[in-house]
């Protein structure tokens, strides 16, 4: 039976950023058309509905006022005047009977039912009004002293008429809303089109600077996210290429290093199998050489080595409590050389007994390192200063390393710790290297998450410090 854990997870169907905002953009304008058309359908018919029982109150009380402030008079054609709006007002006999409008008092039956007018009004005997509807109608009943009897009013309103007002209305909005759809599918196309251009801008850049195009230039747009990602992508295009020139200059920097030391070793090797062979002493300095300049290779496969390592943490860190006081002369030692063949000095100021928790070997890497690099760009004084000193406020051990040379511009400062970066200028250098060291340095403090730093003045030569933390000689140490 297969494992299913195996099994590749199904790829997801690409997307178009056009087809999905205008998908969104149209669907978000469809549901808001929707929302207020629906709104403001009730909002009309509630309205409506109101004005209607409104007005077909006030037009039967109107014509009850008219009855009783002008007697039978003209009534007939006072009712004949709201028919104009719709609303039919009819004066009924106690049985039913319709006495106005004159027109329809000849007409038989009765415009309702009685009883249903009676039995709402709630009895013979009873005054008052009242509103309801009944097939379709819109009805308001009340009583009135009609020819010295006791009469009703009723006036009605055909509900049809609201309802035919309605659907003219739901059709206006139907129209309304196919015409906001239609632009707002126009505006969301643009809209769509303007964020994609610019998408499409930077892909289109990106597949250049993806095939060694480091000159293109990712457009700034207008949008704040898009303007975001393309500053973004101009600094990955200058950190690449940076990083380019910088392996190109690694490159010829270790060509000519390791040209040297195998031109040297094959040399001498010739001049010990043709000429010192038999002479011990000749035999024995040319056998010396070729050892220093292997060393020198050595030195150089590690250095490299040791930025891979560092780089991808192939080395978990082994921490330890040690001795820095005494760790520290002891990596001073052996520069002792330096000041015996080529009068350097190296002026110290160091703490005793000061006991800090690391790894022993990497922390070696970062002192040596920090110490050659001074050697090899401090003044003409030759001079070298190192401190390690204690700090009584927040257990910390200030290490630090000063040289005398022409500094660093502040343009170069922040660039000295990458790999392959080196200050262009000519100079000796006592200690070999390859561009290497301070990377080094860096990734294995950060490693550390100890802090570190450099401070520099043009004509005045530059200080590294790190601080390592103070610590107990017998702390147990839990890795």
């Amino acid at each position: 039976m297969k494992s299913e854990t195996n099994r590749p997870a199904p790829l997801k169907k690409i997307k178009s950023v056009n087809a999905v905002l205008m998908k969104y953009l149209l669907l978000l304008a469809f549901l808001l058309i929707v929302l207020v058309e629906v709104i403001c359908y009730f909002i009309v018919s509630n309205t409506s509905k109101d004005q209607a029982n409104e007005r077909l109150m006030h037009a039967g009380r109107d014509v009850v006022t008219y009855i009783n402030g002008n007697g039978e008079g003209d009534v007939s054609s006072y009712i004949r005047l709201y028919r104009q709006e719709g609303i039919n007002v009819y004066v009924l006999s106690p049985d039913g009977k319709i006495l106005l409008p004159s027109d329809e008092a000849s007409a038989e039956g009765s415009v309702v039912d009685i009883e249903s007018i009676v039995k709402r009004l709630g009895g013979v005997q009873s005054e008052g009004s009242v509103l309801f509807t009944e097939k379709d109608k819109l009805n308001y009943a009340t009583t009135v002293n009609y020819s010295g009897e006791r009469s009703y009013v009723l006036a009605t309103y055909s509900l049809r008429l609201l309802s035919h007002s309605l659907r003219i209305l739901i059709i206006y909005f139907c129209i309304v809303g196919v015409i906001v759809l239609l632009v707002g599918a126009l505006i969301s196309y643009s809209i769509s089109q303007k964020l994609s251009s610019g998408l499409k801008n930077l892909s289109t850049t990106a597949v250049k600077f993806s095939k060694g195009d480091f000159d293109v230039r990712f457009a700034n747009a207008e949008y704040q996210e898009l303007a975001d990602l393309s500053d973004t992508l101009n600094s990955v295009r200058d950190e690449v290429k940076k990083s380019g020139d910088f392996q190109r200059e690694l490159v010829a920097n270790v060509s000519h290093d390791l040209k040297t030391p195998l031109t040297m070793i094959k040399a001498y090797a010739s001049m010990i199998r043709e000429i010192s062979g038999n002479d011990p002493e000749k035999r024995d300095k040319h056998l010396q050489v070729i050892i220093d300049e292997a060393d020198r290779l050595t030195g150089l496969v590690n250095d490299v080595l040791s930025v891979s390592k560092v780089s991808s943490k192939l080395d978990a860190l082994n921490l330890k409590v040690f001795n820095l006081t005494e760790f520290l002369y002891g990596i001073i030692n052996k520069f002792d050389y330096l000041q015996e063949t080529q009068d350097y000095k190296f002026m110290v100021d160091i703490d005793v007994e000061l006991y800090t928790r690391a790894d022993a070997e990497k922390i070696g890497q970062v002192i040596y390192n920090l110490l050659g690099n001074a050697v090899n760009y401090t003044g003409e004084d030759k001079t070298v200063y190192i401190s390690l000193k204690s700090s009584l406020t927040d257990d910390r051990i200030r290490f630090s390393v000063k040289d005398t040379g022409k500094g660093i511009s502040k343009e170069d400062l922040h660039e000295i710790w990458d790999r392959y970066y080196r200050v262009k200028e000519n100079h000796s250098r006592p200690v070999k290297g390859t561009g290497l060291g301070l990377n080094i340095v860096k990734i294995i403090l950060q490693n550390h998450s100890f802090d570190f730093g450099v401070e520099s003045d043009i004509g005045k030569g530059s200080l590294f410090w790190v601080d390592f933390p103070s610590v107990s000689k017998n702390i147990e140490v839990k890795n």
